[in-house]
């Protein structure tokens, strides 16, 4: 079976006991927290900072940390969620004056660099960057809002992105995000993805860890 991840997006938890959610999640089974990182400038929202990043550390919490930038200009705020313990950090091309330049440093701060794509946003952006990158993280609905429904056509490209991956002989993970649930997980990783953001599934529902479990039995039947 493949290497599958979960990640819950902490956009979906308790603020009012963050550490404690988190914490919670993690040990009903999650692999990865995730940090959907807004700006109310390249998005319609305003979320959290480094801040909130380096209290989780500090709370305890030592799972791998997914830092997605939806900011812009989004050079500037790196090598803060660096020092704050992100582990993974994802930008947004068009945030990026020189994506080739901002994937580096990412790297010099010793983090894994990634691209995300939204919905409509073209696969042509991984044509010169796709062999330096650690994650492509596919927006399966538009970026700016928790609890949004999936898009369908986003199956289409998480397939196409799977097959230009596995042509770099590279182990880069292929994250997918939002949506995400127990109706369609098995059905996003038959098209390639192998790693999954899930807010509102997981941290709306009652049990956490029969939500991932059932996450796990379902993403153990995919081929």
């Amino acid at each position: 079976m493949k290497d599958y991840k979960i990640a819950p997006s902490i956009l979906s938890a308790d603020f009012s006991r963050l550490g404690e959610d988190v914490e919670k999640v993690i040990n009903s089974g999650a692999d990865i927290i995730h940090f959907d990182v807004m700006d109310n400038h390249y998005v319609p929202n305003l979320t959290f900072g480094p801040m909130v990043c380096s209290a989780l550390r500090d709370y305890g919490i030592t799972s791998p940390i997914d830092v997605h930038l939806m900011i812009k200009p989004v050079d500037r705020i790196i090598p803060d969620f660096a020092k704050a313990g992100a582990d993974y950090i994802t930008f947004h091309p068009e945030a990026s004056d020189h994506i080739d330049r901002t994937i580096g440093l990412i790297k010099e701060h010793d983090c894994k660099a990634g691209i995300v794509l939204n919905p409509a946003t073209p696969l042509s952006y991984l044509e010169h960057c796709l062999n330096k990158l650690d994650m492509v993280l596919l927006m399966s609905v538009n970026p700016g809002f928790p609890g949004q429904k999936f898009i369908e056509g986003t199956y289409n490209k998480i397939s196409l992105v799977r097959e230009l991956i596995d042509k770099t002989g590279k182990d880069i993970r292929l994250e997918v995000d939002g949506g995400i649930n127990l109706e369609n997980i098995a059905k996003v990783a038959s098209a390639g993805a192998d790693t999954f953001v899930a807010g509102s599934s997981i941290f709306n529902s009652k049990d956490y860890e029969k939500t991932i479990k059932s996450m796990r039995d379902l993403l153990s039947q995919v081929s």
